[in-house]
């Protein structure tokens, strides 16, 4: 019997794909090799993982890994749903090729993460046409992995128009239950000033996918005082994983297991490598869940 739940981490923490100076030099088989060895058994798609999916799977395949899921920009908001809904047809084919059965949107419309911006003061909010044009278009979509068998999950992140609780809350209510899941991010919740404990016990049933990334404190008051973008905070080390940083990661398990989740947890926290050397922080993850989750 598969196992309830599965243990994946994003190569983020290697490479980053919104600023390739941090880890540019890190090879994409050096990535999956760490992965495999710190006991990782799942991977989130990075820009330079092969999209050939024979010559991923292969890769993969050699080090007993498999691929989770992988980030979706939708438009949903400033370009047309045929535009979008071709570009999410080709990740779905794509994502299905390589195992994965969970594709992770996020709206980019207006989104501030990857400018020179005030991450607070600068992030977008929806108009009620916005919303609507989000709302039904990720119906859409969800409508369309579904037919795949495959889970659209919406992930909340700093910086775009679904952020806070107000704007999850909205989006929960607006989309379809059987069409749009929650992929839940503990580290863009507690960086935003959410309860990321309300929010996992409210949709509990709704999460689909997760993100577990930690935050230190100190840096993520800085960059709201001093007016940082979210790039600044990232590089500034804002995110680490479990077993490091602020959060205690204890009452997150214990909800996700004793509320019947199944699908997979993945370890994702954006570090400049050259200061945190992703196995090493891979493996202090890994144990953490291990003694925390027994898992």
């Amino acid at each position: 019997m598969e196992k309830d739940i599965r243990l994946a981490i994003a190569p983020i923490g290697w490479t980053n794909d919104d600023m390739p100076e941090l880890g540019g030099e890190i090879p994409f088989e050096q990535c999956i090799s760490e992965m495999a060895l710190a006991g990782f058994e799942g991977s989130e798609v990075g820009n330079k993982y092969p999209r050939d999916p024979e010559r991923l799977n292969k890769a993969l395949k050699l080090r007993g890994l498999t691929i989770c899921n992988a980030w979706f920009s939708s438009f949903l908001t400033t370009k047309s749903l045929v535009e979008v809904e071709k570009d999410f047809v080709q990740q779905c084919d794509f994502l299905y090729a390589v195992g994965a059965r969970v594709i992770g949107a996020a709206e980019q419309g207006n989104s501030i993460q990857g400018k020179p911006l005030p991450i607070f003061d600068a992030k977008p909010r929806f108009t009620n046409e916005e919303w609507k044009r989000l709302t039904k278009g990720l119906n859409h979509l969800g409508a369309l992995a579904k037919k795949k068998g495959m889970q659209l999950v919406y992930h909340h992140h700093m910086g775009t128009g679904v952020q806070t609780t107000e704007e999850i809350d909205r989006l929960m209510e607006m989309t379809d239950p059987e069409l749009v899941g929650l992929l839940y991010d503990t580290g863009h919740l507690v960086f935003s000033g959410e309860d990321h404990l309300a929010i996992l016990h409210k949709y509990l049933k709704r999460i689909k996918h997760v993100h577990l990334k930690n935050v230190r404190f100190e840096v993520m008051e800085k960059a709201e005082k001093e007016k940082w973008s979210f790039l600044q905070a990232v590089r500034n080390g804002v995110f680490t994983v479990p077993g490091d940083g602020g959060l205690d990661f204890v009452p997150v398990f214990d909800a996700l297991k004793s509320g019947g989740y199944k699908g997979w947890w993945v370890v994702e926290a954006e570090q400049d490598p050259a200061k945190a050397n992703p196995l090493e922080y891979a493996l202090i993850a890994r144990k953490y869940i291990k003694d925390k989750a027994g898992i």
